[in-house]
């Protein structure tokens, strides 16, 4: 059975990003996937810690990069300890076929509860190739290939880049709401019918996405 780790990260209850990873979730639900949820705004992961680190250096140190095999990084107390927070993040990662990571863009990249799980679960030289991520995200303005901030949209090639260097993962998608200060700031009022062109279209890829993938892991 296909599984889903949807991941949100959003500080509102209510968001744009939320409405659109849940509607990629609710699509693959019905397609016959289960779904692991976890809210990073709502129970935040700790940041990481220096015994964290001497995990790494002990993991590059004997070359472990099997996922199976990371555990043994964690040899004193306090390593021990950290690895304690890591490891029910990282089991609910690798269950997955593919993650669902439903994000704001706050200043032009991700938000702190996202990169701190992030670091959590990353560690030297692992592979989760195979796998799929699909990013559900909203952002302020509009960042799209000729728009005049297209340049600093760097959550986009964070999590391209992150993805393929750290993970092996290769097929990440975008689906993106663009321009949704325009709801609330009057200097932007004439560009809110864009914003909900941009929402419409997004929600619409979302459950169409959400349905092919779960039905592309069963086959």
């Amino acid at each position: 059975m296909p599984h889903l780790l949807h991941l949100d990260a959003s500080a509102r209850r209510r968001s744009y990003s939320r409405e659109v990873g849940d509607a990629f979730a609710d699509a693959w639900r019905e397609a016959g996937g289960t779904v692991t949820h976890r809210d990073l705004a709502a129970a935040p992961v700790p940041h990481i810690t220096e015994a964290w680190t001497d995990i790494c250096a002990n993991l590059l140190a004997d070359q472990i990069t099997a996922v199976d095999r990371l555990a043994e990084g964690a040899r004193t107390p306090d390593q021990v300890a950290a690895w304690q927070i890591v490891q029910p993040l990282l089991d609910e990662l690798v269950a997955a076929d593919v993650v669902l990571i439903a994000t704001p863009m706050y200043n032009y990249g991700v938000p702190a509860s996202l990169k701190a799980w992030i670091d959590q679960v990353t560690f030297p030289r692992m592979s989760l190739t195979g796998r799929t991520i699909v990013v559900a995200s909203a952002r302020g303005g509009s960042y799209l290939p000729g728009a005049p901030k297209a340049a600093l949209d760097h959550q986009t090639r964070y999590l391209q880049d992150f993805a393929a260097g750290h993970f092996a993962i290769t097929d990440v998608r975008f689906l993106h709401v663009e321009l949704t200060n325009s709801v609330v700031d009057p200097l932007l009022a004439d560009l809110r019918a864009r914003q909900e062109t941009s929402l419409s279209e997004a929600l619409k890829e979302a459950r169409d996405l959400g349905g092919d993938l779960a039905a592309k892991v069963t086959s």
